[in-house]
């Protein structure tokens, strides 16, 4: 199982929140190329990037940020954050984006989101985040009346083959996953499934790597020093 760093921006500064609450914002560095060099430096074989002033705005904003993050690094990145055009998706591979992930426009976008999926492959993944078991939209700002897993499945069967599932409520805790939740969505035959949200322990990642998770996100246990990047890596690869 993969384990990948976060880094979230806001106002060209590496923030974490705490349960998408943007007015609950701990701003933990004002260099994201600095930040995105550390977790490079530990080991860390791909990064996690999310534009939040984007994801808020319906667009890319802080695609300075992106871009000096997406040069400064030998390791691929993933963006997430305002993706809801497809030309907004072709510009963040044309910066050297590994992977672009789309939330909003999943639910609001199928035609769009199948077209992207069938010409850029492994490079779309859909972002899953869910309140109640309801997905988020709009940087977590609305909740849509569609089920997370219904979701999963429906862009599945649009040709995404690759999914992350946040549960909101969790996220930015660090109390524990939602292993159950988690549970429902990997399975024979569907979408990867990459974990985020409530990470707080070298047992958490332990787990969501049984449970079949191809991958998991951590932002804040990192942040927080809770978990030791380097440390935690050695534990999953033995």
């Amino acid at each position: 199982m993969e384990l990948i760093p976060a880094i979230d921006l806001k106002d060209g500064r590496c923030v974490r929140l705490y349960q998408g609450d943007f007015a609950q914002a701990t701003v933990y560095g004002d260099d994201p190329v600095a930040m995105a060099r550390r977790w490079a430096d530990l080991g860390a074989t791909r990064l996690h990037v999310v534009d939040l002033d984007g994801a808020k705005a319906g667009r890319p904003v802080n695609t300075d940020a992106v871009q000096g993050i997406v040069r400064a690094l030998k390791i691929p990145v993933q963006l997430g954050g305002g993706l809801r055009r497809e030309e907004d998706i072709i510009a963040a591979l044309a910066l050297g984006v590994a992977r672009v992930i789309l939330g909003t426009a999943a639910v609001a976008q199928s035609d769009m989101v199948a077209r992207v999926a069938a010409r850029f492959g492994d490079q779309i993944i859909v972002g899953v985040d869910a309140r109640d078991g309801l997905v988020a939209t709009d940087g977590w700002t609305n909740t849509a009346n569609v089920r997370a897993t219904d979701l999963v499945d429906h862009v599945a069967g649009l040709g995404v083959r690759r999914v992350i599932y946040t549960d909101i409520s969790r996220d930015g805790t660090l109390t524990e996953p939602n292993f159950a939740a988690l549970a429902e969505l990997i399975r024979p035959g569907g979408p990867a499934i990459i974990a985020s949200g409530g990470i707080a322990t070298t047992a958490h990642l332990l787990r969501l790597a049984q449970l079949g998770a191809e991958g998991t996100i951590v932002g804040k246990a990192l942040y927080a020093g809770v978990i030791d990047l380097a440390e935690a890596l050695v534990a999953l690869r033995a």
